[in-house]
């Protein structure tokens, strides 16, 4: 499946141990402050925040029944390697999550914590 984070990797220079969302919301909704907020709740920070359109060659239909929902898509990057509770912390806030993008090796995350447990074991 095509990523659907649009092309415009000039505006997110890379940044070792973060992670990206795409994230929609209507007009209303929209608040920099109450994003910002939702973020810190997860102990991360706000790295960037662009409000985007999706690129010419993603047709949202194909992903989203109803592309009216969203007339503010908006793509973010915070300091945290997994985007799991910064993405449940966005929901929580009324948010939809549409896509995320997690840092290279997020997922070696469970296995360096049960390899730390291990070695611990090994010296007791």
């Amino acid at each position: 499946m095509p990523t659907k984070f649009p092309e415009h990797e000039y505006l997110y220079p890379p940044v070792a141990d973060s992670s990206r969302l795409l994230v929609g919301c209507s007009r209303e909704d929209y608040s920099a402050s109450r994003i910002a907020h939702a973020v810190e709740d997860c102990d991360a920070h706000l790295l960037n925040l662009n409000v985007t359109s999706f690129n010419s060659g993603y047709d949202a239909d194909t992903y989203y029944a109803d592309n009216s929902k969203f007339p503010v898509v908006f793509d973010i990057r915070v300091s945290h390697r997994n985007a799991d509770s910064i993405m449940r912390s966005l929901e929580r806030y009324g948010y939809t999550v549409l896509d995320t993008e997690d840092a290279p090796g997020a997922d070696n995350d469970t296995v360096r914590e049960r390899i730390d447990l291990f070695f611990k074991y090994l010296e007791s």
